[in-house]
């Protein structure tokens, strides 16, 4: 039998971790590979053992004999924007608590990257979590019968999905400017590939003509904070006294573009963010947005996508799930100055 100082060196086995708790090595991989197949107290020890030993499988040799690499792939479309910071986060941790590891991708706003980086990496992960996917409807209902992932922000059919109620908030927000008196009010829009773009779209013009007032659509704009400046001398041209913008970035870019040259918000001009994205509570004059429950969002799909892996799971499992948003009003909205000339 091997002793201790000669296994030093070397990464520890099943084979290890099964002498040690003292059960046969295929007893030990099913307690670390699909935990529900062995009793509790066993379970248990097997893991206290593994984690003592510092065991580590090998994820190759996993896949090779259980078709499954432990891996979950998570797309967002610009990995730097604030907002995914809290999807990262969720989906990360739930992965981590679940006996998985996350394979991050970013895939810069393209669809072609996204489709692309999709089938290169087939093997190396079990299923998908895409972060308001830019491919179209057609082929991401393709790409869901190919293999097991869940939308976030994307509704289509047949795809499992997550959607943070902005439409919702959106609503809010045109109902919080209109009692503020504005009767001109602006969509900032973001990409014309977003979905979540189309739908808070669709939502602005809805209650824009609920309260009789008039609604106009600025852009499309990069869903960055250096498209700001852009997008505010277009509200400017525009003549309008509010505008919501598609995302937090833009607004925050909005503020200092206006602030250099001499625009005043909210006196002049109230703005209107959405995300709450890290930043938008402190930027000058601090933001008014749509908050939402985006870590929230990570965790769950991370939970509707290990359900479609559990060879358990009824088909009938959870498919869809909606979080809700809510406004919150802070200094860059105010009260309407009146027609702009």
């Amino acid at each position: 039998m091997e002793s201790e100082g000669e296994r030093a060196g070397r990464p520890a086995t099943l084979a290890d971790i099964a002498m040690r708790a003292g059960v046969a090595t295929s007893t030990a991989s099913r307690a670390l590979s699909n935990p529900g197949r062995v009793n509790a107290a066993t379970r248990e020890r097997i893991e206290r053992v593994a984690a003592e030993l510092g065991y580590s499988p090998n994820s190759q040799a996993r896949a090779l004999t259980s078709g499954r690499t432990g891996a979950i792939a998570v797309l967002v479309s610009d990995v730097t924007n604030p907002f995914y910071f809290g999807i990262i986060r969720g989906t990360q941790r739930q992965l981590k608590a679940s006996g998985y590891s996350q394979l991050l991708i970013d895939t810069e706003e393209s669809d072609q990257n996204e489709d692309a980086l999709l089938h290169r990496l087939r093997s190396s992960f079990d299923g998908a979590i895409l972060s308001a996917s830019r491919l179209s409807d057609r082929a991401l209902a393709e790409l869901a019968a190919e293999l097991p992932l869940v939308a976030i922000n994307r509704q289509t059919r047949g795809v499992p999905s997550v959607v943070i109620d902005t439409p919702g908030g959106i609503v809010q927000a045109v109902g919080h400017l209109v009692s503020l008196g504005h009767h001109e009010i602006a969509y900032v829009s973001g990409p014309e590939t977003s979905w979540s773009n189309e739908s808070r779209w669709r939502a602005f013009v809805k209650a824009t003509a609920a309260h009789g007032v008039t609604g106009k659509r600025l852009g499309p704009f990069s869903p960055r904070q250096r498209a700001g400046a852009a997008a505010a001398d277009a509200a400017l041209n525009a003549g309008v006294t509010a505008v919501i913008a598609f995302n937090d970035l833009l607004a925050i870019g909005m503020l200092q573009h206006l602030a250099s040259r001499g625009v005043r918000v909210p006196h002049d001009l109230s703005i209107v963010g959405c995300d709450d994205i890290f930043g938008a509570d402190f930027c000058n004059p601090p933001l008014t947005t749509l908050t939402a429950p985006i870590e929230q969002a990570g965790r769950l799909a991370v939970t509707l996508l290990l359900a479609r892996l559990d060879p358990r799971s009824a088909p009938s499992a959870r498919q869809a799930a909606v979080l809700p948003t809510y406004l919150t009003v802070r200094s860059s909205t105010g009260r309407s100055p009146g027609p702009r000339a």
